[in-house]
Parts: structure tokens; sequence; C-alpha cells
């Protein structure tokens, strides 16, 4: 299959999820600069749906992601309480990639350097399969894949190249197998 046809299957896939395009619909109303929904949400619904299930089963979260320079606390919470206006009881998290590396030591036990875009963000997230996110620009839905689509695609969990040692991966590599099997872990 070629990458076009594999971004036009994934898109077709992703946009089975009810939430999904629910999700991309109130994103372009909140003024967030610089998003994308990504992860998790996207390699998740791809694999219910080869799985044969609903393809928004499983799924905790919806990663709203944006790039803002503006590093203070109070910035991000306006576009959190703007979201949980719009998206109600929806499990929609948005978080401001510019400010990863100043809560990331805490959460995850490492410390990384600041993002410089949200693609750097995106680029360097544990799984490739889950280095996946996608846009509404001016042609239609955008996909951003910096590892391609391949892994996902076909199930494969393999660990980040900018980063195979991350402890994050393990962990999340082994419960997305425990929720579907038919996924193969590196």
């Amino acid at each position: 299959m070629s990458a076009h046809d594999l971004q036009a299957t994934f898109c077709a896939m992703v946009l089975q999820n009810p939430l999904i395009p629910e999700i991309l619909a109130g994103a372009q109303t909140l003024g967030l600069p610089r998003w994308y929904l990504a992860a998790g949400c996207l390699s998740q619904t791809v694999w219910n749906i080869q799985a044969g299930r609903a393809p928004d089963a499983n799924i905790h979260d919806y990663d709203l992601v944006y790039f803002d320079p503006d590093l203070s606390w109070e910035a991000e919470d306006a576009f959190i309480q703007a979201g949980a206006a719009r998206f109600g009881a929806l499990p929609v998290e948005i978080r401001n990639q510019a400010r990863v590396h100043l809560w990331y030591p805490e959460r995850f036990g490492q410390v990384i350097p600041p993002f410089l875009s949200p693609e750097a963000a995106i680029a360097s997230w544990p799984a490739t399969c889950t280095c996946t996110a996608v846009t509404v620009g001016p042609a239609g839905l955008q996909v951003y894949a910096p590892y391609g689509l391949d892994d996902l695609m076909q199930g494969v969990v393999r660990p980040n190249p900018t980063q195979p040692e991350n402890p994050v991966y393990r962990v999340k590599a082994l419960r997305w197998q425990a929720i579907w099997p038919q996924v193969q872990v590196l």
C-alpha cells in the first residue's frame, strides 16, 4: 500500500470513532495555537477497529496538544477551562507542549529538554505507533506521523529510536497488549 493510501485508510479509520470528529470540530473553536489531536486515541481507535470492537472502546483520554510559547500555568489553564466548557464530560486532555519539560520530571522521573514545536513533542513520545497526530487544515484532515503509519497499522509497538530505554514505554506497551492482544510489542 502506498504512503498516500495508508494515510487515507488511517484517516477513514480514526474518523469512525464518533468522538474524534466531535473533538476536532471543538478544537477548531478554542483558538489553540498549533494544535493536534494525538497519540493513544488514534492508535487505539485503529486497534479497536482491527479487533472488531467499537472504535471508541477502551480509550481513556483524547490528547489535544498545542504549542504556545507562554509557559505560564494561567495561559494553559485558560485553554483547559475553555476545553472543559466546550467538551463537557468528554475525556479530552488539553496540554501545552511548550510546558512539558516543567512537569515531566516530577511525573515520570526524567529530565527532558524543552520542546520547540508540537511536532518535536509528538516525535518524542515513547512508542513510534503513538507518535501520530491529526489536525484540521484548509484541505481537511492533516496527519503528522514522523515514523510513518506502518507500525500502527500493522499493530507493532516499537520503542521510539530517540529514547529506546524509556521506562514509560514498557509500562504503556504492556498495558496496550493486555487490552489489544493482537498488537506485537517489540
